[in-house]
């Protein structure tokens, strides 16, 4: 037993490394890249996203997320110790809450730079995304290539 708890935690953390590795996006289909070509949602898929986005359960769980990594963070001593990973995934949710049938992908990197790309559907989305983005401790600069691109009908 003694041998197999660390096995077991070790194993458990290497899973927990590699589904961290993926990027932080607000949908499914949203670019892998924020630097990639911006493709017009179809109306079934924004239709599904805002459903999901506009239920009152998943705004209350995406604050509370919001709130609960705040506190984490402020506890471990604020900026200087954010994880990319930690920042990306927190200015996703702040951007989901907000924008429910945006299709966005959320990158972060070490100095604090957040890229944001994909779709929004009008001009009011794609400006409430960089304010959105500078609420959430730790970011220092935000590269908006997210384009408006309104759902296909």
């Amino acid at each position: 037993m003694k041998k197999l708890t660390p096995f077991i935690f070790s194993c458990l953390l290497v899973l927990g490394a590699a589904a961290c590795a993926d990027t932080a996006k607000t949908t499914q289909s949203a670019p892998e890249n924020p630097t990639e070509a911006v493709q017009a949602p179809s109306p079934k898929t924004t239709e599904a996203a805002q459903e999901d986005a506009e239920s009152e359960l998943r705004r209350r769980q995406l604050n509370q997320d919001i709130r609960a990594r705040e506190q984490r963070n402020n506890v471990t001593g604020g900026d200087a110790d954010r994880a990319v990973g930690d920042l990306a995934s927190e200015v996703r949710s702040k951007l989901e809450a907000n924008i429910p049938d945006g299709q966005l992908t959320v990158n972060a990197e070490d100095n604090g730079t957040v890229t944001v790309g994909g779709t929004v559907n009008n001009q009011q989305q794609l400006a409430k995304i960089e304010p959105l983005a500078k609420e959430i401790k730790g970011v220092k600069n935000v590269v908006v290539t997210a384009r408006v691109a309104p759902p296909q009908s």
